[in-house]
């Protein structure tokens, strides 16, 4: 088997022949490849070098393929429309599965699952699947396409696009403030109990220090497993959270949580669409890329 294997020539003339022995013509053959006649018969030439056969006849009325030619174009066709149905079956299968998104369950919850059906309206031959993490996305472990990260931009060894900056700002329950001390500035806040959570713990510091202010070492803070639960904690009234406006356009519409003191923080963060280099989907990666882009820039 490996002498047989050895006897394989160089496939792209091998390749250039099959197309040229197919049209019969050298010109067709370098359209249907994108390439110049004479490249195509650059190739050739080195195939009937490597075989010690000539396989055309190279006449002034035209080109016309010698016996050994006929033969062993007969012989390698088959070859190569199996490698062009395997490709167009394996390229299909990719085609029809899923594009896998990772996103964090704030995210999901709070900004892209209303959002959802008009990319299926928009593209409703594409699927997408979304798993929820919080450990940033590492592609070589995870089986994911492509993920919506939250960080400062430096995503080595990914390519990235910048959707939009990470803004936070005091929410709370209208009724909290009805029953509670007037809020008119922002050390007023700290009459009230602050709502954490766990995975956005600089939150409240890095908004308190920008205001001027620092949170006292004796309090003990109201910590929560993650954003949505520290929201939910906000809605019902127990306290003050650091939200993030994109994530609740909803609730501050509707007046269900208010802002008592409107003063937008944004630091060096920001959420990014991220994907491993050279991805093989480029085409399906672009429509959901372009896809977030248009939400974003649509408010």
């Amino acid at each position: 088997m490996d002498r047989d294997l050895r006897q394989v020539p160089p496939l792209n003339p091998l390749h250039v022949f099959e197309c040229a022995a197919r049209h019969g013509s050298f010109t067709k053959a370098a359209e249907e490849l994108s390439v110049t006649q004479p490249a195509v018969s650059r190739q050739v030439a080195l195939l009937e070098d490597y075989l010690g056969v000539r396989l055309f006849h190279r006449e002034t009325r035209g080109l016309t393929l010698t016996n050994e030619g006929k033969r062993y174009a007969a012989q390698i066709a088959p070859a190569f429309r199996c490698i062009a149905e395997a490709t167009s079956e394996l390229v299909s299968a990719r085609a029809a599965a899923p594009l896998k998104l990772q996103v964090y369950a704030t995210f999901m919850a709070k900004w892209l699952m209303r959002r959802l059906p008009q990319l299926q309206t928009n593209h409703p031959d594409l699927r997408l699947r979304t798993r929820t993490a919080v450990a940033p996305v590492d592609f070589a472990r995870d089986n994911v396409d492509a993920a919506i990260q939250l960080g400062t931009g430096d995503w080595q060894g990914m390519d990235s696009v910048f959707l939009f900056s990470d803004e936070i700002l005091p929410v709370c329950s209208p009724a909290l403030l009805a029953g509670g001390p007037p809020v008119k500035a922002p050390a007023d806040l700290l009459r009230y109990p602050l709502l954490h959570s766990h995975y956005r713990r600089r939150d409240w510091p890095d908004w308190l220090e920008a205001a001027g202010l620092t949170m006292a070492e004796t309090q003990e803070p109201l910590m929560f497993p993650s954003s949505l639960l520290t929201y939910q904690a906000a809605l019902d009234g127990l306290g003050i959270a650091m939200g993030q406006p994109a994530m609740l356009e909803t609730e501050l519409r509707s007046g269900s949580l208010v802002c008592p003191i409107n003063r937008p923080l944004r630091r060096d963060l920001g959420y990014y669409f991220v994907v491993p280099p050279n991805h093989q989907d480029r085409a399906r990666i672009a429509k959901v890329r372009n896809w977030l882009l248009e939400q974003v820039a649509a408010g």
